[in-house]
């Protein structure tokens, strides 16, 4: 059997070495880009047409709030500017009144002053002319006034006409970008209040694998590296797909307890992200590895 010895050591040595190259160099877990969708607005929940599993595109209505008071207040709004503008209106035609009385009154003033040089006028009816224009004018002003202030108030108005509007179009709950929906959090028919979770949505098409490197692995590693990822199937087999490394973390931290590095006795690592495309396979929080091309 002696012979044979070297012979035993050197396939016990060629399996280990064979087991070690199919070690992964990272371990973590997929996460996805979440985003949980809020209530903009209060009152109750019209429509929402949402399911869990259901995927969504950026802009897609997923639910409606009702915005009936606001519609309300809106017209009542409407009415408030409509007579502004009748005010202003009116303001318009009593400074065009006094503006033709000025005309009228500069011609008698002319007139007057032609019979002042025959003897036929006083200068005090003079003054008075002039003075029925210096007033006139003061009216004017007066107006103006007025409808300079008329006018704040029409822009006053058309601002919260405008706010209004834009609180009737968030009641309109719509998907901040594409993915599944992944949890539901209210029902049509709920009264909902300003920031108040609606559901919660997910990018699965594009998954990161967040995984841990050693300080030794760092100097390996850079962005835009192209990486082997593997993550669990059925019957425990292993389906590789490529990634991307999109991130890399410039603090250190001590390892996580879900994580085990190849070398157990490194206390602190580095996250980094890696971007996988998912055809479906990979769930949210499913453990992955990763090996460094």
């Amino acid at each position: 059997m002696k012979p044979y010895l070297p012979l035993t050591i050197l396939l016990l040595t060629a399996v280990s070495c064979n087991n070690n190259s199919k070690q992964a160099d990272a371990y973590g877990n997929f996460e996805a880009r979440e985003i949980i969708v809020s209530a903009q607005g209060n009152g109750q929940i019209m429509q929402l047409d949402i399911e869990e599993g259901r995927s969504l595109k950026t802009g897609d209505v997923a639910g409606v709030i009702d915005t009936s008071t606001l519609h309300l207040n809106k017209k009542q709004l409407a009415a408030q500017y409509a007579a502004t503008q009748a005010q202003f209106a009116i303001l318009k035609a009593q400074a065009e009144v006094q503006e033709q009385q000025i005309t009228n009154l500069n011609k008698d003033l002319a007139r007057v002053g032609n019979m002042m040089k025959d003897g036929a006028a006083t200068q005090k009816q003079l003054d008075d002319v002039q003075g029925a224009i210096d007033m006139a004018k003061k009216q004017i002003k007066a107006i103006e006034s007025q409808k300079s202030a008329l006018r704040e108030q029409l822009q006053a108005v058309n601002a919260q006409i405008a706010q209004i509007d834009n609180s009737i179009s968030k009641c309109v709950i719509t998907s901040p970008q594409n993915g599944t929906v992944l949890v539901k959090y209210a029902e049509a028919g709920e009264v909902t209040t300003l920031g108040r979770p609606i559901f919660k949505i997910g990018d699965v098409n594009e998954m990161k694998l967040k995984a841990y490197v050693s300080e030794t692995q760092l100097a390996g590693i850079q962005l835009g590296q192209k990486v082997t990822v593997s993550f669990d199937v059925d019957k425990g087999e292993m389906s590789n797909t490529e990634g991307e490394i999109i991130w890399i973390s410039d603090k250190a931290e001590f390892t996580p307890k879900i994580i085990q590095t190849r070398e157990e006795r490194v206390n602190l690592v580095y996250a980094v992200k890696i971007l996988v495309h998912n055809d479906g396979s990979i769930k949210i929080g499913m453990p992955g590895e990763v090996k460094f091309n």
